[in-house]
């Protein structure tokens, strides 16, 4: 099955200037691809190895999930490969986003196969079937004592063959040591063109909003939820990813 997408190419991010408090409004949607491939990295690589990863616990008739799905670059690949062999459902709260999202699958949400949904994970989890669960540098930008209900209500809706695929920007296990990844990080997105005040000015406005932990509480939280098998895949300084299993 062929996606159909009704992308407008994507705007560079370089000089883009945040509000005060970051907010994922419509400036950010703009050039939310961009942004992501100068912030995040060996981002490629590790989008690559989500789906890779992620391909190989799908199950026909069940639903895929992506909490947090901004613009749909984490479902696109799933649904090339499985098309109507699935269901595919993306979570989101910002309404820029939400329109992003729905346009770029709007061929797909005639069909009736994939849902783009408004909905807030600190207020409740949707009743889904999954075999597949994204949940994609999402969970650091939710409330930290809400990240052990959320966890457990993905797992409650999980099939036994299934998994979670969790990406996280991640707290160094000492300060020290978090300093020091924190600078090696902050040198790589001037590397890919953010000027220091840019980089300095994203870091303030996402003081308080996003919230990370350390990759060993991440993984604490995973086997509290109820996943038996956790397992990590990827790490690069401050950000890690981890599969997990009942």
């Amino acid at each position: 099955m062929t996606r159909r997408n009704t992308e407008q190419p994507d705007a560079s991010s370089l000089g883009h200037e945040p509000e005060d408090r970051w907010t994922f409004d419509e400036s950010v949607t703009r050039v939310f691809s961009d942004m992501l491939q100068r912030s995040i990295p060996q981002y490629d690589e590790m989008r690559h190895l989500v789906f890779d990863l992620g391909r190989r616990f799908v199950q026909s008739g069940t639903d895929i999930v992506d909490l947090g799905c901004s613009r749909g670059d984490a479902l696109a690949p799933f649904i090339g490969r499985f098309g109507d062999q699935c269901r595919y459902i993306g979570l989101e709260m910002s309404q820029p986003m939400l329109s992003a999202a729905r346009s770029r699958f709007a061929g797909q949400i005639e069909q009736g196969i994939v849902s783009i949904l408004e909905h807030d994970l600190r207020q409740s989890y949707p009743d889904v079937q999954a075999s597949l669960t994204l949940c994609i540098l999402t969970l650091q930008f939710t409330p930290p004592g809400e990240r052990a209900r959320i966890l457990s209500d993905v797992r409650r809706s999980t099939f036994s063959n299934g998994a979670l695929i969790l990406v996280e920007k991640v707290l160094g296990e000492s300060d020290g040591i978090d300093q020091v990844m924190v600078e090696i990080y902050h040198e790589m997105k001037t590397r890919h063109g953010y000027s220091k005040e840019e980089v300095d000015r994203k870091r303030l406005a996402l003081e308080g909003v996003l919230v990370p932990q350390t990759a060993e509480h991440n993984r604490t939280l995973l086997k509290q939820a109820g996943f038996s098998q956790v397992d990590s895949f990827w790490r690069w300084m401050n950000f890690s990813a981890w599969i997990a299993c009942p």
